[in-house]
């Protein structure tokens, strides 16, 4: 490992990535604050980007997928108006990243990831860190888990081209469903669906955000 690496103050690091980068460009929910002081991302990146852990940056792990840069991952999780007795489903588990941001918040964490490797590799990582309320789960993220609904939360970290229903059935009424919505190969809207008591949904514009694509049933 080079020594750059080696003598990086990675909680140091952490501290600066929160106030600079998080709290900085107006993310101010404090559950999603110390959620991100507390998660050691370094844990979470590949080898050779440990100097650039808590860099405002997506950076490249395994199987062409992408760990979200801190600030959409803080975005979207106070985008979600999290409850400490909550119970959220993620879509696109990847890096385990989100997860562990969520468990830290929420009370239940239920994550699928259509790549087994990723899957069993986020598996083994958030038991090792200690992580007791988060269960993962391989598979495709479009049908959710409808045996733990229905979710007070569902957060989708991959592009979707069109709002999956099977999700909505899945959220409770008065849930939030976070997804980055819009075609690939260019950018995509972040936005905020609230499930209404009529079944409908009330669509909230984020921002402007780049993710790779929504995989599996979602594209046949």
């Amino acid at each position: 490992m080079p020594k750059a690496v080696l003598s990086v103050d990675f909680d140091s690091a952490r501290k600066e990535m929160v106030e600079d980068q998080i709290k900085g460009r107006g993310i101010q929910d404090n559950a999603v604050l110390q959620a991100l002081l507390k998660v050691p991302r370094h844990l979470f990146v590949e080898p050779g980007f440990l100097s650039r852990a808590y860099s405002d940056f997506a950076l490249p792990i395994k199987e062409s997928q992408t760990i979200s840069q801190p600030y959409i991952v803080a975005l979207m999780t106070q985008s979600a108006m999290l409850n400490a007795d909550d119970r959220v489903l993620e879509i696109g588990t990847g890096s385990a990243y989100q997860a562990a941001v969520l468990a830290e918040i929420v009370k239940e964490v239920y994550t699928i990831e259509i790549v087994e490797s990723l899957a069993r590799t986020a598996d083994s990582k958030l038991k090792k860190l200690g992580y007791k309320n988060i269960t993962v789960r391989h598979g495709d993220g479009y049908r959710g888990w409808q045996e733990k609904s229905p979710f007070d939360a569902i957060l989708i970290t991959a592009a979707a081209p069109t709002i999956p229903q099977l999700l909505v059935d899945q959220l409770k009424v008065g849930g939030r469903m976070v997804l980055p919505l819009g075609k690939t190969g260019g950018s995509q809207d972040l936005v905020v669906l609230t499930k209404q008591e009529n079944g409908k949904l009330k669509e909230q514009y984020i921002t402007a955000v780049v993710f790779v694509p929504m995989t599996g049933e979602i594209r046949r």
